[in-house]
């Protein structure tokens, strides 16, 4: 049963990357509006629970987060897809900002690639409120066919998170999940380098150790010998 439980997070990430094309499909066959909101919404709750219940099973491992990260990008990608085809006045509105949003997740990913070798996975608060925002936009344009306001502050949003999450991968010299906060990934820093430091004062004081107890050679070396021979043989009697 414990088994079956580690599957899930990841079967229900899988699933909502799978929305994606899901979406796209719907909007070129003309489905209603509400239906198509209804993925996003089950997205969304998929997004939510799947780390609700990593987390209760014990199972919410750096793999399932990044994971997690993947699913999300994956999805999003395609719901810009479904924007393009299907709602082409609110892509006609708000395409400069949507690709200047793009081009800077991409380069993001593209420096984390290049730095950790794999995208990052931070999962912080302020990705945590644009992903609620965003969501919240995109049913609305679907259901309604408009949102100004939510998309306009989902794709500010987006800005400010993908600069936060380029920050966070300049401070952190190695990689690391669920950083909640530029705060976070500062202290996170300072600890690292410590440990660090520690670690190479302790090598260096085993190798110190290792050199001062340089084996006795000439005289020095038969003069040990010969201790060493009378004492085995005192404690011989």
């Amino acid at each position: 049963m414990r088994m079956q439980k580690q599957h899930i997070p990841w079967l229900m990430a899988t699933g909502r990357a799978l929305l994606g094309p899901v979406l796209v499909i719907g909007e070129k066959c003309g489905w209603n509006g509400f239906t198509l909101a209804a993925l996003i919404v089950t997205a969304l709750l998929s997004d939510i629970f799947d780390g609700i219940l990593a987390r209760r099973w014990g199972c919410d491992t750096a793999g399932v987060r990044l994971f997690d990260s993947m699913a999300d990008t994956f999805f999003y990608a395609f719901v810009v897809a479904a924007l393009w085809i299907g709602r082409p006045t609110v892509w006609a509105s708000y395409r400069a900002p949507v690709l200047m949003l793009l081009a800077i997740e991409a380069g993001r990913i593209g420096f984390d690639l290049v730095k950790f070798g794999k995208p990052a996975s931070y999962h912080s608060y302020l990705a945590k409120t644009w992903g609620l925002v965003l969501a919240a936009a995109i049913v609305t344009v679907f259901a309604a066919g408009h949102a100004v306001v939510l998309l306009a502050a989902a794709i500010a949003l987006g800005v400010v998170c993908n600069i936060e999450g380029i920050a966070m991968s300049v401070i952190l010299p190695v990689w690391r999940r669920d950083v909640k906060t530029l705060a976070v990934a500062w202290s996170l820093r300072r600890e690292i380098r410590a440990a660090s430091q520690n670690s190479y004062a302790v090598s260096s004081a085993q190798r110190r150790d290792v050199v001062s107890r340089k084996p006795a050679t000439g005289a020095s070396a038969s003069i040990e010998s010969g201790l060493c021979s009378v004492s085995g043989s005192a404690l011989g009697r």
